[in-house]
């Protein structure tokens, strides 16, 4: 009834899970994660006692693949219907399906992640998610998602779309640097929904992430005129430029942006759309 994708980092510092199904408010049940100890997907008559019971085998240092053992074995409901997805800090993921999975259900699990899905359109779904995962690179919560993407193209749940999840952990990266939530978004019901989790991604990346230091424009002449002309078009005119930028930019809700002396290019193609 689900197809999902657990996974860490290239740097080993983030790990978290994405998820699709026709099911409402599929993020509420499936994924689970923490930050330096791992992540799990628990779905097909889920058992949400999986999520916290898998982090906190994790946490003692046991692998996946022996934290998945832990669970089976611990979980007294119907395991045979049951399919669950982990991953740790280092080392392989691991993927379980039961026998009595609804068709087609299995899955696919390699260094660093696992994917599986019950109820699908086919084989092809979680080869495709598995081919995207190993062809990609770069931002985690980018990867899952394009994983994510891959095996909804190639079908996903037979049933149709309902709803989407992302959830990526790392230490640090939540907002303002205070927590270590570093995507937690969901979609419970829509039409497409795994094409909205990548609209709400990119938002996501423009109020919350903070900018390349590469790529900032230094705050000083023409560029330093225009923002101030900007500004004061907005309403925000005060002597003192970078006070000024920094209120607009708190107003629009993109303070992460703002960086002393240079200002963002989104943060400028942002005020010139405000203009």
């Amino acid at each position: 009834m689900t197809f999902s994708i657990v996974g860490r980092s290239d740097d080993g510092k983030a790990v978290g899970v994405a998820v699709a199904s026709k099911f409402l408010g599929v993020g509420a049940a499936v994924p689970a994660a923490l930050a330096d100890v791992g992540a799990v997907a628990t779905q097909s008559y889920a058992n949400l006692a999986y999520r916290p019971q898998a982090l906190a085998l994790l946490g003692t240092g046991v692998s996946a693949s022996a934290a998945l053992a832990g669970l089976i074995a611990a979980d007294d409901g119907p395991v045979s219907h049951r399919q669950a997805g982990i991953v740790g800090m280092t080392g392989p993921g691991a993927t379980f399906t039961g026998a009595d999975c609804h068709d087609w259900a299995g899955g696919a699990a390699g260094d660093g992640y696992a994917a599986q899905g019950n109820m699908l359109a086919g084989p092809s779904v979680i080869a495709g998610m598995e081919q995207t995962w190993l062809g990609s690179s770069g931002a985690l919560p980018y990867r899952l998602l394009a994983a994510l993407r891959a095996g909804d193209q190639a079908g996903g749940d037979r049933r149709g779309r309902q709803s989407a999840a992302l959830l990526v952990v790392s230490p640090g990266r939540g907002y303002g640097g205070t927590s270590d939530v570093w995507v937690d978004l969901r979609v419970d019901d829509h039409v497409d929904p795994v094409a909205e989790l990548g609209r709400l991604l990119t938002m996501h990346s423009l109020y919350f992430e903070s900018p390349e230091p590469s790529s900032l424009i230094a705050l000083t002449g023409p560029v330093a005129e225009e923002v101030r002309a900007l500004l004061a078009a907005a309403g925000f005119g005060g002597e003192e430029l970078e006070e000024e930028l920094a209120s607009w930019a708190g107003v629009e809700n993109l303070e992460m942006r703002v960086v002393k002396g240079s200002i963002d290019p989104l943060v400028l193609t942002h005020l010139r759309a405000a203009g």
